[in-house]
């Protein structure tokens, strides 16, 4: 059989590696807009200078040698016609197969607003391409700003705090790492930021920009009015699905390719992995959305079971976090929190059962709190503090959804 994946990211690299280990007569083909293989969470490391592209590849085995896969790189893909499986570079047909895999990923998301699509010296942060675009304008950038303060926004800040860069932050929520950690738990990193020299404009939005009429942007406006000089902007106000080219193909989408527990899409033997599929595009979701979906293309039927997502580890400048589940409680959960000079800890429970979890500082014990969350597993009988239990103080079976706290 011959095997089409359309991506060269993380799914779409554990997909081929399952196919050709289930079915090394099988052909691959990888056709891929990038030209590189390299991981996403570390294109801030390239812009500071502390990685090259060669050290962002995330293969550690032969793969790519495989003598029956092929890689077409640096192809940007214009149709997809599910009835032939074929995919097409304008009138080109580039290639076709007996099942296909979507795992194109995500671009990132340009606002609407002022100068800032077309800009010479606006840039997302997604792929090395545009690692590489903001590392070279940042030889001659004094002043930059950056527009979000999630987790890309300030990998950004804190790779172009590496280069000496005068940095503003502009974030539309009331707290850095809004959708990451609460908001005591961000306010340590935006501390520590700012005892870098970062400025923080919080709850603010960006409204105009100005630019000096040859295509860059030399300042951008808040609606408070307030006006930020800038020699470069950073944008890093989320992604969308790279699935363009699918309009018109016989392939359901709505926000994203729509799957089922197979991660087939809507037209028989085509499928889809990572964000494209929207379930999650965190890097472990993704390898495993990749491996489900690989499996599947090889003949052997498995669900993608494992959809818990709501995991995030963070670190700058020293200060660790893990955020597990929810982040902020609702009317009726319980808070139990405990804070010192170093640590930070907090759990949400509702009728016993831990919705979330966040630790800051020491973040041991990370496995175990994941577990609990993920598994809905309820604390009983709670007698001494919840931050001193471990596996030893539960009793029953997993199956029958039995545990219980002992004391």
């Amino acid at each position: 059989m011959k095997h089409l994946i359309i991506g060269a990211g993380v799914a779409g690299i554990s997909a081929a590696r399952i196919i050709l280990g289930e079915k090394p007569h099988d052909s691959v083909t990888i056709v891929s807009q990038d030209e590189e293989i390299y991981s996403r969470c570390m294109l801030h490391k390239f812009i500071s200078g502390e990685r090259d592209a060669d050290s962002l590849n995330f293969i550690n085995d032969g793969i790519l040698g495989h003598a029956n896969l092929r890689w077409i790189r640096g192809k940007t893909l214009t149709r997809l016609d599910a009835a032939a499986k074929a995919v097409y570079a304008g009138d080109e047909e580039v290639a076709s197969a007996d099942t296909i895999l979507i795992a194109t990923g995500a671009n990132s998301v340009t606002p609407p607003i002022g100068e800032l699509r077309g800009a010479k010296n606006a840039f997302g942060l997604r792929h090395l391409p545009d690692a590489r675009a903001i590392a070279a304008r940042a030889k001659n950038a004094k002043e930059v700003v950056i527009i979000g303060a999630g987790l890309v926004g300030l990998d950004a800040a804190y790779a172009l705090l590496e280069l000496g860069k005068k940095l503003t932050v502009i974030e539309l929520a009331p707290s850095t790492l809004a959708i990451n950690l609460d908001a005591r738990a961000a306010q340590a990193y935006q501390k520590l930021f700012e005892e870098k020299g970062v400025v923080f404009h919080l709850g603010r939005k960006v409204v105009n920009t100005r630019s000096d009429g040859a295509g860059n942007i030399t300042a951008v406006e808040m609606d408070d009015g307030q006006s930020v000089p800038c020699d470069m902007v950073v944008m890093a106000v989320g992604v969308r699905p790279a699935i363009g080219f699918l309009e018109g193909s016989g392939v359901k989408t709505e926000r994203a390719v729509v799957v089922d527990d197979y991660l087939e899409t809507s037209a028989a033997g085509i499928y889809a992995a990572g964000d494209a599929a929207g379930l999650s595009g965190i890097w472990p979701n993704a390898r495993k959305q990749g491996e489900i979906a690989g499996y599947n293309m090889a003949g052997t039927r498995w669900k993608y079971e494992d959809r818990f997502a709501a995991k995030n580890t963070i670190g700058f400048f020293g200060l660790l976090s893990l955020s597990v589940g929810a982040i902020n409680p609702a009317e009726g959960d319980e808070v139990l929190d405990l804070e010192d000079r170093l640590n930070y800890k907090k759990l949400i429970l509702r009728e016993g059962v831990p919705l979330g979890v966040i630790l800051q500082g020491d973040i041991g014990g990370g496995g175990f709190w994941q577990h609990l969350v993920k598994n809905k597993i309820r604390i009983d009988n709670r007698g001494k503090s919840p931050w001193k239990i471990s596996y030893a103080d539960f009793y029953g079976t997993e199956a029958n959804g039995e545990y219980r706290w002992v004391v």
